[in-house]
């Protein structure tokens, strides 16, 4: 009784605590930009692709995140500079769009895949959901070593919960594409554009204010 508990706990904690920073309603917007001349069927398995990439991120860095942070020898602030870099470049983009490709030329963004970067990541799976993750996994090796198996079955059906609700938004947006139209989506991207070279540059500075507090802790 005491393990159903603990998972039930774990899998409420997770939600909790993951879902705001994951906020898949501010990637939604994103996504429908990117996908604005995606066919449906592309649209779909792209939202279906960037949760199930973002899903297996934030299994392995509960499972070997700090593993993985120590071998490499990175940290937190590191992940969270290396995002607000990708974040920016893609706004930079999204608010200054490439003109569009030549007829013939063998290039259209309907080739483009989003679902990796930046869906996954750092939209979904992004500096603040990798760090929630790292500290659960974290605080489960201290203070739950008895109920191991429970606790961490726990929190990987939160994130799942997570993920799927992340996919029902992806879905869902999907039909603002036909009330918007190429004019508004086309706005909409500058905008959000804007936003996220913004969003990219508090990554940096959190980050690197992170990083300088950690240099003068030790």
């Amino acid at each position: 009784m005491a393990q159903a508990s603990i998972f039930t706990e774990a899998i409420a904690l997770t939600v909790g605590a993951l879902f705001p920073i994951m906020n898949p309603f501010s990637t939604a917007p994103l996504f429908l930009s990117l996908s604005a001349n995606f066919t449906p069927a592309k649209r779909n398995r792209e939202a279906l692709l960037a949760c199930i990439y973002a899903f297996a991120i934030l299994v392995l860095f509960l499972l070997l995140g700090a593993a993985i942070i120590d071998f490499f020898g990175i940290s937190v602030p590191g992940i969270r500079v290396a995002g607000g870099v990708i974040v920016s470049v893609i706004g930079l983009r999204m608010l200054f769009p490439a003109r569009a490709s030549a007829p013939g030329d063998g290039t259209s963004r309907i080739d483009e895949e989003i679902a990796f970067t930046p869906l996954a990541m750092p939209s979904l799976a992004g500096p603040g959901s990798i760090s929630v993750v790292v500290t659960a996994a974290s605080q489960i090796r201290a203070h739950h070593a008895e109920n191991y198996v429970a606790v961490y079955s726990g929190v990987i059906v939160g994130m799942a919960i997570t993920i799927f609700i992340a996919w029902l938004v992806l879905r869902t947006a999907t039909s603002l594409a036909r009330v918007l139209g190429p004019s508004g989506i086309d706005a909409m991207t500058r905008i959000f554009g804007f936003l996220l070279v913004s969003i990219g540059m508090q990554f940096l500075l959190t980050g690197i204010s992170d990083f300088f507090g950690l240099a003068a802790a030790q």
